[in-house]
């Protein structure tokens, strides 16, 4: 067997990190003490039977529902940094949220990275500047490590087109984007 000091390991969690993983298996064992109290009932009852009060059969409200998938799954951080995106005005004030919109967010091991798309390379470059102040404040919202990188994409450049006019393998009015 190797010897586990020698493997590489990943970055330790910590602060809420760790809360929200103390808190998920106290959670998990709360739930099993409960399903085998649970059970011990039905034993003596006899099995299983309906009744008036709520079990684990039971249907649940749609929050509910998703409030537990998001759990289990274990996509607290992305579903985190999806309400940030409902709420970016509020974070970065109407002038930036005006000309610059989050796309998406990638949450990966090492990487967890917001792309953010600016109608302008003006916005860009100043969003681009903004960065370390925007990732700290995003931080402080949705816990230390939510977001490491905030890619900035410029505008997207006009379609290409195709035509008798033009010379083979031109670019034309796209060459001054990219």
């Amino acid at each position: 067997m190797p010897d586990s000091s020698a493997l590489p390991k990943g970055p330790e969690p910590s602060g809420v990190d760790l809360a929200r993983v103390a808190l998920r298996a106290a959670k998990e064992q709360a739930r099993a003490r409960g399903a085998a109290v649970q059970q011990k009932k039905q034993a003596k009852r006899g099995g299983l039977r309906s009744g008036a009060r709520a079990d684990g059969r039971d249907p649940l409200a749609l929050g509910a529902a998703i409030n537990r998938l998001i759990t289990e799954r274990g996509w607290e951080a992305p579903a985190a940094v999806g309400g940030v995106m409902g709420r970016w005005p509020q974070i970065v004030g109407d002038d930036v949220a005006k000309h610059c919109v989050p796309t998406r967010y990638d949450d990966g091991d090492a990487e967890r990275v917001l792309t953010v798309q600016c109608d302008s390379t003006a916005w860009a470059t100043q969003l681009r500047l903004l960065a370390p102040q925007l990732v700290a404040r995003l931080n402080a919202d949705l816990g230390q490590g939510a977001v490491k990188l905030i890619k900035v994409m410029g505008p997207a450049g006009p379609p290409r087109r195709f035509g008798p006019l033009r010379a083979p393998g031109s670019k034309g009015p796209g060459d001054t984007y990219g």
